[in-house]
């Protein structure tokens, strides 16, 4: 890449990242102000340590990562709508007839369809066309190279969703993975990260969390990124990993293994009010 092409791409990744902040402080300002569309009543909900909290913060992060894409990625922009309309059913159905991904495929063994498991099905599928329209798009093709883009896609929005038990937990792992993304170029880790710059302060002070509304495009935004940078056997390798680390949450708990670990402990700790 040469010099003024190096520079433009920098401005655009920045103007992204700036985009997203801004859309989402001013999603969260309409909530604050009681102009909220639909009024924010019905996102009220009693977190962890059963202190009421709103998940509106994850309708500013998802419009604050969505918005800012609709010319720069389109694709990305379904992957992280279908994550976040999927997340929103859940969030507003508030299934509790099953947990966990275990407990949705047996509900539905059984039978019985818990919004959990119309949420992974929904989520699933435009992971799908959106793996395979940004493969198309980027001329790499459409193969079994975009199933595992799918995955990533899929596995990267239920994966944040599981982090998200802690103030401030879902979005640090998010800028984790998406800092990196931001540097190469990635214009869906670019929204992705300002939007959740914006939205981290309330986090961290528990007066809003992400829900599956935001948590769900947080990783679905990462994961298109990762699958748009990677090489293929990159991709079915991160996948593993995505992969690996679902299944473990079905018998190890992710916040038992961090309040063991003194480093990450104190990461998980940094900046909660």
């Amino acid at each position: 890449m040469t010099g003024p092409a190096r520079s433009a791409g920098v401005w655009s990744t920045l103007l992204l990242a700036t985009t997203g902040y801004a859309v989402a402080r001013a999603a969260r300002a309409a909530h604050l102000t009681g102009r909220f569309p639909g009024g924010s009543a019905r996102w009220d909900r009693l977190n962890h340590a059963g202190d009421p909290i709103t998940l509106t913060e994850g309708v500013a992060l998802a419009a604050g990562t969505g918005l800012p894409l609709v010319l720069a990625d389109p694709p990305a922009v379904l992957a992280v709508t279908g994550a976040a309309l999927a997340g929103a059913a859940d969030d507003l159905g508030e299934s509790t007839q099953a947990k966990g991904l275990r407990g949705h495929l047996s509900a539905l063994r059984a039978g019985r369809v818990t919004t959990g498991a119309v949420k992974v099905g929904a989520i699933g599928a435009t992971g799908l066309l959106s793996a395979a329209w940004s493969d198309h798009r980027h001329g790499r093709g459409v193969g079994l190279h975009t199933m595992a883009a799918a995955g990533l896609v899929a596995g990267g929005a239920n994966l944040a969703n599981l982090f998200d038990l802690r103030p401030g937990r879902a979005l640090k792992v998010g800028l984790v993975c998406g800092i990196p993304l931001v540097l190469a170029g990635r214009p869906a880790a670019a929204a992705a990260v300002g939007a959740s710059l914006a939205v981290l302060p309330d986090d961290l002070a528990a007066r809003s969390m992400l829900g599956d509304t935001g948590a769900n495009p947080l990783g679905a935004a990462t994961g298109i990124a990762a699958a748009q940078r990677l090489p293929d056997r990159g991709r079915w390798a991160a996948l593993a990993v995505v992969t690996a680390l679902t299944l473990m949450s079905e018998r190890v708990s992710f916040t038992r293994v961090i309040e063991a670990t003194p480093v990450l402990r104190s990461l998980d700790a940094w900046g909660r009010g």
